[in-house]
């Protein structure tokens, strides 16, 4: 079972992606790893060709894991196609009437889906949680879904967010931060609508608000 403590970052409105993380940490680590290597080259002397090939084939697993993390940095979130499949493991007492957890994107098809990316040390999530809420009150019984997934956070601390703004939507965290990236989230808010068909028809990343969302939904609604 997976931990449901998820890292805290600093509150901050700055979002690093995760993968700049893993591409330093792991450019130190190939780094690090060649400078040793190298080091014990020249103390053995009875070796060196061992040695310079093991440095080498560091220097060009360094230069492919650059060139994927550059290309991986590039990719944008998704404005249109299908919506990538996800499993959300929802927080107790938040399942937003769908009456089982964990419940899948795919199970939904045929509603109108909200997916909203937040985190509690987000200061602008902060900006539209009134919004959210109050445009899922009015749309839940139009076949719209909300489904607030809580990104690198703190399960008490998501508690206690969901708790301050009165929010009773479906949310689930993030565990192992496997949503995020099949959306390519570089940070929250961040969100996403859903047509009946599974395709996304809506991304913004920034605070929403009511009104713009229930255009979106009325024009989606209206085309059933």
């Amino acid at each position: 079972m997976p931990n449901d403590e998820m890292t805290a970052f600093p509150h901050s409105t700055f979002h690093i992606p995760h993968s700049t993380f893993y591409i330093l940490h792991s450019t130190f680590y190939i780094l690090h790893s060649a400078l040793a290597m190298n080091s014990d080259a020249r103390q053995i002397s009875s070796s060196p060709p061992k040695a310079a090939f093991g440095v080498l084939a560091l220097i060009i697993a360094f230069v492919g894991f650059i060139a994927w993390g550059l290309s991986e940095s590039n990719r944008t979130q998704p404005v249109s196609g299908p919506a990538p499949d996800f499993m959300l493991s929802l927080f107790d007492g938040y399942d937003g009437g769908l009456g089982k957890s964990p419940v899948a994107l795919s199970e939904l098809r045929g509603k109108v889906v909200l997916i909203n990316f937040w985190a509690s040390w987000c200061v602008p999530c902060e900006e539209e949680a009134p919004d959210l809420e109050a445009a899922w009150r009015e749309y839940k019984d139009r076949g719209v879904v909300f489904i607030g997934v809580d990104w690198t956070d703190n399960h008490a601390d998501a508690l206690t967010y969901l708790q301050r703004f009165g929010i009773t939507y479906a949310n689930g965290p993030d565990l192992e931060t496997k949503i995020g990236p099949k959306y390519h989230i570089t940070g929250v808010p961040e969100t996403f609508i859903v047509d009946q068909q599974g395709e996304i028809v809506f991304f913004q990343p920034s605070p929403v608000e009511q009104q713009a969302l229930a255009v979106e939904f009325e024009k989606l609604l209206a085309g059933q």
